[in-house]
């Protein structure tokens, strides 16, 4: 196919996209994003991969119960959303989260944070302190900056963790601190996690993350 074909059979797609999406011939919520994947906002509650979302949880035996779907007005929303009940370790402060990322974080205490802490620190966790979830507002606050992933409940941020035997990790004192089994542990849980989810950040990306981790599923991959 020569230059000239090609940019009109391109033309002719995007031309038939527009119309069905002015028409309402696209199902809701699947609407493609930059990747060509539905857009993470667009998943909704009834959207077959939300619905599908749930169904794994349901098999990886995570209690939850659904958020019903709310947008805002400066482009916040919760869609496609769970609260988590019960994924084996208690986890403080968390709110709405799309399913998609529930299923992860559940998956990242269950793989890589409890082996982790009882092979490097010789105690499972009991329980993971977070800064939460869902929080409209920009990326780290900034005014004018684009929507932060926590806007859209697809952003999780791990301050710390108990542990059975009492003692307490957290990112801030213990990613740089003088036991070396906790740096490890806190860097296994960050490195872990950047294979589970799209972005994962931690001290080492910037100021604002020295007493954290952070992670979502937005567009891109990063890990630092």
């Amino acid at each position: 196919m020569d230059e000239l074909a090609r940019c009109a059979a391109m033309r002719l797609a995007l031309l038939l996209l527009v119309s069905l999406v002015v028409a309402g011939c696209v199902p809701r919520g699947a609407i493609p994003g930059r990747d060509g994947q539905p857009a993470a906002q667009a998943l909704d509650a009834d959207h077959p991969m939300t619905l599908q979302c749930r169904a794994e949880l349901a098999g990886d035996r995570v209690a939850f119960r659904t958020v019903p779907d709310r947008l805002n007005e400066n482009g916040c929303s919760v869609l496609g959303a769970v609260q988590l009940a019960d994924i084996g370790t208690p986890s403080a402060g968390l709110g709405a989260m799309k399913c998609s990322l529930a299923r992860q974080y559940a998956r990242w205490v269950r793989d890589i944070v409890q082996p982790a802490a009882r092979q490097l620190l010789g105690s499972p966790v009991a329980r993971i302190e977070t800064f939460g979830t869902y929080a409209c507002r920009p990326v780290n606050g900034r005014e004018g900056a684009r929507l932060s992933e926590h806007g859209l409940a697809n952003a999780v941020d791990v301050a710390g963790f108990t542990l059975a035997d009492g003692r307490r990790v957290s990112v801030l004192e213990g990613w740089n601190g003088a036991d070396e089994r906790v740096r490890t542990f806190l860097r296994t849980a960050h490195r872990g996690g950047c294979t589970l989810f799209r972005v994962g950040m931690g001290p080492e990306s910037n100021a604002l993350h020295r007493d954290h981790l952070h992670f979502d599923l937005g567009q891109g991959r990063y890990c630092r």
